[in-house]
């Protein structure tokens, strides 16, 4: 079996000076090769073709059988690493809190602990006979939170 180290190491190597970060690596038992990446700009497939080329050179194919796959973290697909949320701070984002709520807003604050989104709420205002659009805080562990996505929205 392919080592998951052995495989990190190169994605680590190649990535070395660019804006590209890793999101997910996965080996299955029979030498399944997942890598998805991830740019604030998007993926580009000629970048997923090089790092592709570059995993199978420093891989054996004469020792192990292996089947490769490179690809973008996908803009539907839930966050998976930090950086991400980073680079969609201040975007429309989706999030699933672990008991269920979703909730959809924008991704105004990020640290390593937590994230913040600000959510639109209507809230009846003493004095006035309608409801009016606040903007609220609410701040989420990332423990507290079974997914979050970048919200694609169609105008």
């Amino acid at each position: 079996m392919i080592e998951k180290s052995l495989v990190r190491k190169l994605v680590d190597e190649w990535l070395t000076g660019k804006d590209y970060f890793l999101t997910d690596l996965t080996i299955s038992a029979d030498d399944r090769i997942v890598v998805e990446i991830d740019h604030k700009d998007g993926v580009w497939i000629e970048d997923c073709v090089e790092l592709s080329r570059f995993i199978e050179d420093g891989l054996n194919r004469d020792k192990e059988d292996f089947e490769l796959e490179v690809g973008s973290a996908g803009i539907g697909q839930p966050f998976k690493v930090l950086r991400q949320y980073e680079i969609h701070q201040g975007e429309s984002v989706e999030v699933v809190t672990a008991d269920g709520r979703k909730m959809e807003g924008t991704l105004s604050g990020v640290t390593p602990e937590d994230f913040t989104l600000t959510v639109k709420e209507k809230v009846r205002q003493e004095g006035k006979k309608r409801p009016v659009m606040v903007d609220r805080d609410i701040t989420l562990r990332y423990d507290e939170v079974k997914s979050t996505k970048y919200l694609i929205k169609f105008k």
